[in-house]
């Protein structure tokens, strides 16, 4: 008898943890159910650290002003570790699939990681451009937001990298009670539709001689055109890329030109660059390489044209400094990025929406905390917090676009973690790196 009530007490302890699990599951999805009553809900792979993860396919209004106007499939994806732990909604600028953010790592947090509207799996055919705007974006969020606010009671934390982190920056401007932190990645705020500062930061980061290089290279390229497009078709032939809407020829001259902002954004070395006297070959894998040719292929130059939409309608962009390679250039003559617009469609810049977000984080945006790189072409547009704010900018100086809080020597780091711990009333958070 001792035995079976001994083997009991052992599967009662074995058991409890599964049952507990099964209720939280069930509990959660019966909450999630209630809040999204139209939604397809659906179980997916845990990340690292969760215990439980869905799909979350909304019926998103096309027009929150009207929702009339009919709805649009929008993917998000939420995954939980307490109802009362910080919750961290990721404002993904594209596309995106289920990937943990480096801050929902930092706070052992819930997320929410959200694709922008009309980007990736997002995207209605035909597309209705005229609901492509920052604006109803945010309300996607604002949405979002107030619903999971009714069952996770926790600090709320916005972030997002790039494009992502300036969509947070706009969030924070529009809902400023939503998030509790704002902590946005290399967030370009853009002046205008081809904002001068990213072309004067290629002319003076870095050193001279590392700039000559980079003009000296784009020459190169440009001087050996037919053996490099050879390459080129070759290595598009390999990777089954098909280049119509942006011939061979025409995306070898853009990639030239994108050359010296890349080469800044994702920290090129001054040292791997090859010589004038490289053969063809090196010249275009090292272009790819920092580059990535395959922007321009027809897959790539569907895909992106939502961003370029925005840019050149809200966003604002950069424009290409001609000036290095005029002499060898047979197909592009703008310094504009419009060639990558929607063909079509009516496109006008507005170029007081940015201005209004950066006047708001300037001046009101407490509890931002933004991280740069800053050799970033991107980090020329940063927006500067007034010093009366409670805000933190933490610039590596010679970090990248792919710059984390990982990256800085380690009293950068503890800095971070006890403002974000003072900001969120977590005690014991500067322990955690």
């Amino acid at each position: 008898m001792k035995r079976i009530q001994s083997l009991l007490v052992v599967l009662f302890f074995v058991l409890t943890p599964y049952i507990g699990s099964a209720q939280t599951t069930s509990d959660l999805l019966q909450k999630l159910t209630q809040l999204f009553p139209k939604a397809e809900i659906t179980v997916i792979e845990n990340l690292a650290g969760y215990s439980e993860s869905y799909q979350l396919i909304l019926d998103e209004p096309l027009d929150h002003k009207n929702p009339q106007k009919g709805t649009f499939k929008h993917y998000v994806y939420l995954s939980h570790v307490d109802f009362n732990k910080p919750m961290v909604i990721e404002t993904h600028g594209y596309n995106t699939n289920n990937s943990k953010s480096e801050v929902s790592i930092l706070l052992n947090a819930n997320q929410i990681a959200v694709e922008y509207r009309f980007y990736g799996k997002s995207r209605p055919e035909p597309l209705p451009w005229e609901y492509l705007t920052n604006d109803q974006a945010i309300e996607d969020y604002h949405a979002i937001v107030s619903k999971l606010k009714q069952i996770y009671s926790g600090k709320w934390i916005s972030t997002g990298i790039s494009k992502g982190g300036e969509t947070a920056l706009i969030y924070k401007s529009k809902y400023p009670n939503d998030v509790d932190v704002a902590m946005p990645y290399v967030a370009p705020l853009i002046n205008t539709q081809e904002d001068p500062r990213t072309i004067n930061h290629t002319k003076t980061v870095g050193t001279a001689e590392c700039r000559e290089k980079i003009t000296a290279f784009q020459r190169a390229v440009l001087q050996n055109r037919e053996a490099v497009l050879k390459e080129f078709a070759d290595y598009a032939a390999a990777k089954k890329m098909t280049f119509t809407e942006v011939p061979f020829n025409e995306s070898l001259e853009y990639a030239v030109l994108e050359f010296p902002f890349s080469f800044w954004q994702w920290g090129g070395k001054c040292d791997a660059i090859p010589p004038v006297t490289a053969l063809p070959k090196e010249l275009f894998n090292y272009l790819n390489d920092v580059v990535g040719v395959r922007t321009y292929n027809d897959i790539n130059y569907f895909n992106y044209l939502p961003s370029y939409y925005q840019h050149l309608s809200e966003l604002g962009y950069y424009g290409f400094d001609l000036t290095p390679v005029a002499d060898l250039l047979q197909v592009v003559k703008s310094s504009s990025n419009d060639r990558f617009a929607p063909k079509g469609v009516e496109i006008k810049y507005h170029p007081a929406y940015i201005k209004k977000v950066r006047k708001y984080v300037e001046n009101k945006g407490d509890k931002i905390l933004y991280v740069y790189g800053g050799y970033d072409t991107w980090f020329s547009c940063a927006p500067t917090p007034s010093p009366k704010l409670d805000a933190l900018k933490m610039v590596l100086p010679t970090g990248s676009h792919s710059t984390r809080v990982k990256d800085f020597p380690e009293n950068d780091k503890k800095r971070i973690m006890e403002t974000l711990a003072r900001w969120l009333e977590i005690k014991d958070l500067s322990e955690k790196k």
